[in-house]
């Protein structure tokens, strides 16, 4: 048994070339990421016709993906530049809770988002009476507020434990299977009870999810006009595919830990996990909408307008 005061990330390559290969993707990788988050969210703030309870959750959305992506990549890319993998007990222990915060309110607010498709769907004729603007406020901090209590559990479920040996961690960032991996025999019955308990719970909201998406698209197909039908599936199948590769990549990034694979392929699947929501929900949910690309032109217009020739 030892008093672990620091970790060290050796998730990539040992090779000097191939780690500054690997940190220039991940530097490239999350400055679009940056870019389209920071986009949307200016977009969806600023402009007067974003206003409704889907751009508002959207916002919101983006808001999570910048923080999201911004707690593992960059100190990874820095350690790779430095050649320098240590990270404080801390910063490990912060960077777990950061990670599952975010990961928690971002899963609660897809949750919240269907809904609000459900209830436009749905009850179109209640939906401002469902969906005000309270309502909205309210949903959107308990989402937060559940995934700083998610991030609370496992954290301190995590850290709650004595860590024997090795503090070498075979991942980029401080993950909770990377982490249990060196934690002493017995001490982790607190932390895997608590994560089998967060997969039943969030096996029922999955459940709930599935739900309200059969009634969606019973309602749609009883819908009369072809016109009517694509636009209710345009507004909900950009949701579907935001709310599939969220789970598809967290459950393949889970599963993959309990099998034999090397640990480069694990680190691969990570990255899947933490960089691909992130990147990809902007040009999914975002800059295929014909409102927000709507409101990109005009901002653009108005740039270019003032630009002096």
């Amino acid at each position: 048994m030892t008093n672990i005061t620091r970790f060290l990330l050796m998730g990539f390559s040992d090779d000097q070339v191939l780690q500054r290969l690997y940190a220039a993707f991940l530097f490239l990788v999350y400055l679009a990421a940056l870019m389209g988050n920071l986009l949307t969210f200016t977009l969806t703030t600023i402009d007067q016709h974003l206003q409704s309870p889907m751009f508002f959750f959207l916002k919101n959305l983006s808001l999570i993906d910048i923080c999201y992506i911004s707690v593992t990549v960059p100190k990874s890319v820095m350690n790779s530049l430095t050649n320098s993998h240590s990270i404080s007990f801390i910063g490990c222990a912060s960077q777990v809770f950061l990670v599952i915060f975010l990961a928690g309110t971002e899963y609660a607010l897809l949750l919240v988002m269907s809904y609000d498709r459900y209830a436009a769907i749905c009850c179109p004729l209640h939906y401002e009476t469902i969906m005000n603007r309270g309502a909205c406020v309210q949903m959107v901090t308990a989402s937060w507020f559940s995934g700083c209590v998610y991030g609370s559990i496992h954290a301190a479920g995590t850290f709650s434990v004595r860590f024997c040996g090795s503090n070498i961690v075979h991942q980029f960032f401080c993950d909770v299977p990377s982490l249990l991996t060196l934690a002493c025999s017995g001490q982790k019955t607190l932390e895997y009870a608590f994560i089998i308990g967060s997969c039943c719970f969030g096996f029922i909201c999955f459940i709930l999810l599935i739900v309200s998406y059969v009634h969606i698209f019973s309602t749609v197909l009883r819908i009369p006009s072809a016109n009517g039908r694509g636009k209710c599936l345009s507004t909900c199948l950009p949701h579907l595919t935001v709310v599939t590769l969220f789970i598809l990549s967290g459950s393949i990034t889970y599963l993959a830990k309990n099998f034999k694979s090397s640990s480069s392929v694990k680190v691969l699947i990570s990255v899947l996990y933490t960089v691909l929501p992130p990147i990809m929900n902007p040009v999914i949910y975002s800059l295929r909408n014909w409102d927000v690309q709507m409101a990109l032109g005009k901002l653009i217009s108005g740039k270019l307008f003032r630009i002096p020739f």
